[in-house]
């Protein structure tokens, strides 16, 4: 997999990743309802643009599998297609995240039990809870970030 920063956030990548989106929410965001990911779904173009940093995995043709965002040191988003799941590059990504752009934090849903082992896993500690998300959903989120060396 080749990782990249996209340079133009076209309309036809913005497509793909929202494809990409969608299918890896579908596979582990079961908390959340047929309405809810549509809801949620119109909003995620407006995040990939708003994101300082947006970085693709690629296959070898150039289709994206799997994209991260990045704003400061927190890590905003990170979607991965559900059949590359489990091989590694969740981790890859992670980690060229925090060599390359020093990220340190990042924000799970409680409910996604999934994400926050693999935060949990790379190093990532919980410092703070809230029982709603930041659009005042029941959705409890975590904070986690990576202890002072």
């Amino acid at each position: 997999m080749k990782i990249r920063e996209v340079q133009d956030r076209t309309a036809p990548l913005m497509t793909a990743l929202l494809a990409v989106w969608e299918k890896s929410v579908r596979a582990t965001h079961t908390f959340l309802s047929e309405e809810e990911i549509e809801h949620i779904k119109t909003y995620v173009p407006t995040a990939f643009h708003s994101v300082q940093h947006l970085l693709t995995a690629e296959t070898a043709s150039g289709e994206p599998v799997a994209f991260m965002g990045i704003t400061g040191d927190r890590l905003e988003m990170l979607f991965l297609l559900p059949e590359v799941r489990g091989q590694g590059l969740g981790r890859q990504l992670l980690e060229y995240a925090i060599r390359n752009y020093g990220v340190g934090e990042v924000t799970v849903n409680e409910q996604n039990p999934q994400a926050v082992g693999f935060y949990q896993h790379l190093g990532f500690v919980i410092y703070r809870r809230t029982s709603h998300d930041e659009e005042g959903n029941p959705y409890p989120l975590l904070y986690l970030k990576l202890p002072q060396a």
